[in-house]
C-alpha cells in the first residue's frame, strides 16, 4: 500500500480507503463485514470513510466495532454529516445544532474521542454558510475533529467557503469526496483545477463505477444475480450506466487491463489514482476478496499511450458536465 497527502495538509491517508456506504448495517452480515474490515488492514488500508447517514446509523455502529482493539493512532477515521438521521426539523442540514448533536452520535457509533475528517456530506443552501464554518472550526478547537472536509460540493461553493474561513481565522477545508470514474468525470474542468490552487485533496467515491466498469455487466444480457444492478437495497446510482452503449465500450477495455496485469477493477481504481489531485479511492466490498483484489491497484502508473487509448473508448460515453454536481435545493 502506498500513501498519500490529504490535499497540501500534513495527514497521510492510503491509496485505497475502506467505504462502508450501501455495505454494513444493510447489505452485508456483520460478520461478513467484520471479516472485510479486517482484509482492509491486512491490506496495509488505514483509512476508512463512513457517515452518520449510511444504513440509518448503522454502518458507523459495525464500523466502530469492527475497529475495537486496533491503534487508533494507526487509523484515519472520516464521517460525514448532512443527510437526515431523524424525524425532527433539526435531524438534518448542516446548522450548528445538527453538527454538534451528529458529531458527538458519530463518535459514541464510532467508539473514538476523535475523527481525522469530518465532511459536509453536500451543501445546505438553508444555513449561513459562516454558521457552518464557524461549527466546524469549533468541532477542531475541541479536539473532536483534526481535518474538515466537503462532498459534492461544487467549485463556487467551496470558493465561498474557502474564501470565509481565510478572512475569519477558521480551519480550512482540506478535502472533497466526489463520485469520480473513467466515466464520471465532472471534476475535471472546476472543481480539481480549484483543489490545485487551494490544497484540496480529492477522496473520490464510486471508482468502478457501481461495479460496471469491472466488466461483469455484458450489453444485451441481464445482469448477473446477485450483483448490484440487480440488488432493491442499493444505491440506484447504477442504472444510468446500464446502457448498451456504456457497456460494450467498457469491454474494450479488457485489453488495456491485460496488458497492465490487472483485472478490470484494479485498471479503474488504478485510472483515478493517475489524477494527482486524488489523495485516496474508496471501495466498498460485501467480500474480503474484493479488497484483496482492488489493492493491488496502489501504485500501478499507467503510461500515456493507455490513458489516451481509454479516453478514445469511452470518449463518446463519459459525464463530464460540471454542473452535474448538485446538492438539494431545499433541505431533505
Amino acid at each position: 500500500m502506498e500513501f498519500r497527502h490529504l490535499g497540501r495538509s500534513g495527514l497521510m491517508v492510503s491509496e485505497i480507503s475502506y467505504g462502508n456506504w450501501i455495505t454494513h448495517g444493510s447489505q452485508v452480515e456483520e460478520d461478513a463485514a467484520h471479516a472485510c474490515v479486517r482484509a482492509a488492514l491486512d491490506e496495509g488500508i488505514t483509512t476508512f470513510d463512513t457517515a452518520d447517514v449510511y444504513a440509518g446509523t448503522r454502518a458507523e455502529e459495525v464500523l466502530g466495532r469492527a475497529l475495537k482493539g486496533v491503534r487508533r493512532e494507526s487509523l484515519e477515521i472520516f464521517t460525514k454529516v448532512y443527510w437526515p438521521t431523524g424525524p425532527g426539523r433539526n435531524d438534518r442540514g448542516l446548522s450548528r445544532k445538527h453538527i454538534m448533536e451528529s458529531v458527538n452520535g458519530s463518535l459514541r457509533r464510532l467508539g473514538t474521542d476523535y475523527v481525522d475528517l469530518y465532511q459536509a456530506h453536500r451543501f445546505d443552501v438553508e444555513t449561513p454558510l459562516e454558521e457552518t464554518l464557524r461549527a466546524f472550526d469549533d468541532l477542531v478547537r475541541q479536539g473532536k475533529v483534526l481535518y474538515v472536509g466537503v462532498s459534492e460540493w461544487n467549485a463556487d461553493q467551496i470558493a465561498q467557503a474557502l474564501k470565509i474561513a481565510d478572512s475569519m481565522g477558521f480551519d480550512r477545508l482540506v478535502s472533497n469526496q466526489p463520485q469520480y470514474s473513467m466515466l464520471w468525470r465532472v471534476i475535471e474542468a472546476e472543481v480539481v483545477p480549484l483543489s490545485e490552487r487551494e490544497g484540496l485533496g480529492q477522496i473520490v467515491w464510486s471508482p468502478i463505477a457501481q461495479g460496471v466498469l469491472t466488466g461483469k455487466y455484458l450489453p444485451g444480457q441481464p445482469p448477473p444475480a446477485g450483483s448490484r444492478a440487480t440488488d432493491s437495497t442499493g444505491s440506484g446510482f447504477i442504472d444510468g450506466l446500464m446502457r448498451d452503449e456504456v457497456l460494450s465500450r467498457v469491454q474494450e477495455l479488457r485489453p488495456i487491463a491485460s496488458d497492465h496485469g490487472l483485472t478490470m477493477a484494479q485498471l479503474a481504481v488504478a485510472w483515478v489514482l493517475q489524477n494527482p489531485n486524488v489523495s485516496s479511492a474508496i471501495v466498498g466490498a460485501s467480500r474480503p476478496e474484493q479488497i484483496r483484489d482492488n489493492v493491488k491497484a496502489s501504485g500501478v502508473k499507467l503510461g500515456a499511450d493507455a490513458l489516451r487509448t481509454i479516453d478514445d473508448i469511452l470518449g463518446p460515453v463519459v459525464e463530464r458536465d460540471p454542473a452535474k454536481t448538485v446538492s438539494p435545493s431545499s433541505r431533505p
